[in-house]
């Protein structure tokens, strides 16, 4: 198991002891978010891509040795990771491009990437001998959180919008969460959250806060390059809210190409939501600082306009010479079905925000057809079920005999 060296401010580059439970810079507040760094050196003798092909561990924690948990007591017996990764010809053929990869993570436990960080932060959380976790989420981290909470036997608190999807609010209540409907947004959400850990002490899950989420999240992206015999692809799609995937995403290329393993990172193209794009308008603004402003998508996982973990998330587009595209309500519900009858991965709307923004840069020629290109869908499509009905059309409705069938049928046979 791996023990990370320091913690270290994006901003302004102080370094923190990771002994300590420190969550951001205190220099340069909630934005100074921190980056776990390890001994990469050391690293080298204990993984590689030798001991990875060996290792027989079909979870995340086959990263283990790059990942800051430091007792294997500490890990639930959740199967976390180690999602499928398609090869989606046909769209590739169709869309004018070399090669075109899905990775499938509503595989996961709860039905999201989000319990890889959980995965990371409840090890963490037992690790500093805490009781209580809590976070603010659009539904996707509320739910994992409170499901590994569960195992663990940690009491969760749980923040979310009054507007969160009621497939996630039903799966926290199930885990056993208390769950706190907040009547208000996201951002309202987030600081509701953030001033009740501060004043009852929970183990902080929010991953736009806590460092070692983001860990988790990086694993991810180590999975893509590891799935492809470590040819890693030209460029890598995510859909974007908080900013703390697509930095895990950077992240996880970056470790690898710190230990040797790879030898480039991919280029990192962001997915927003036209009615929730402030990392966009930073990134195509030029701006050092991403403006806050409203938020309104029927994507609710990416549905924030005041993105907590925007630093990281600025620096994984331009370090990787990334970009970022935004995409409408209406190209978001049209690619759930696209996406579902052509590569048999049913998404909801935050996560086939991915892939209408591949779609959408593919048709504009700003990807080579060349190119070899990873979409990584994010969440289940059953997750919102409402949203999923709105981007098809209705059943079919007959009485139950075969003349009023044949009817109905007229058209097909």
């Amino acid at each position: 198991m791996a023990k990370p060296e320091i913690l270290k401010c994006v901003l302004c580059g102080r370094e923190f002891d990771p002994g300590s439970l420190t969550y951001t810079c205190p220099d340069c507040g909630p934005d100074g978010t921190l980056d776990v760094l390890y001994d990469y050196d050391e690293a080298k003798s204990r993984i590689s891509r030798r001991t990875l092909s060996e290792d027989r561990t079909n979870t995340l924690w086959r990263y283990r040795e790059i990942l800051p948990v430091a007792e294997e007591e500490n890990i639930l017996p959740l199967s976390v990771g180690w999602t499928p990764l398609y090869r989606a010809t046909s769209l590739a053929d169709e869309y004018g491009i070399k090669e075109l990869f899905v990775k499938d993570d509503g595989r996961n436990p709860t039905g999201s990437l989000k319990d890889r960080a959980s995965a990371v932060g409840i090890a963490k959380a037992l690790e500093f001998r805490q009781s209580s976790v809590a976070c603010a989420s659009t539904g996707n981290a509320a739910s994992s959180l409170s499901g590994f909470a569960a195992v663990a036997c940690l009491k969760s608190f749980i923040f979310v919008p009054q507007s969160a999807p009621a497939a996630k609010v039903a799966q926290l209540l199930v885990y056993g969460a208390e769950v706190i409907l907040v009547k208000g947004d996201y951002e309202e959400t987030f600081n509701l959250a953030t001033a009740a850990i501060e004043k009852w002490g929970w183990y902080n899950r929010n991953c736009a806060i806590n460092p070692y989420l983001v860990e988790g999240k990086k694993t991810c992206a180590m999975e893509i390059a590891e799935q492809l015999g470590w040819n890693v692809p030209d460029i890598v799609m995510v859909s974007v809210g908080d900013g703390c995937i697509i930095s895990g995403i950077y992240k996880g290329f970056s470790d690898l190409l710190e230990l040797g393993i790879i030898g480039s990172i991919p280029r990192i193209i962001g997915v927003q939501a036209e009615g929730a794009s402030p990392l966009f308008d930073a990134v195509n603004g030029g701006l050092t600082k991403v403006k806050f402003g409203p938020a309104d998508t029927i994507a609710d996982s990416i549905s924030v306009g005041a993105p907590r973990n925007w630093a990281k998330a600025l620096r994984a587009v331009r370090n990787s010479r990334g970009d970022m595209v935004t995409v409408s309500d209406r190209e978001i519900l049209d690619a759930i079905p696209e996406l579902a009858r052509k590569t048999g991965v049913f998404a909801e709307p935050a996560a086939a925000a991915s892939f209408a923004g591949f779609k959408k840069t593919a048709i504009t020629g700003k990807i080579g057809t060349e190119a070899r290109v990873a979409v990584i869908v994010t969440g289940n499509g059953l997750k919102d079920i409402s949203s999923a009905r709105k981007s098809v059309g209705k059943p079919l409705e007959v009485e139950p005999n075969i003349e009023e069938l044949s009817k109905v049928l007229k058209p097909w046979i």
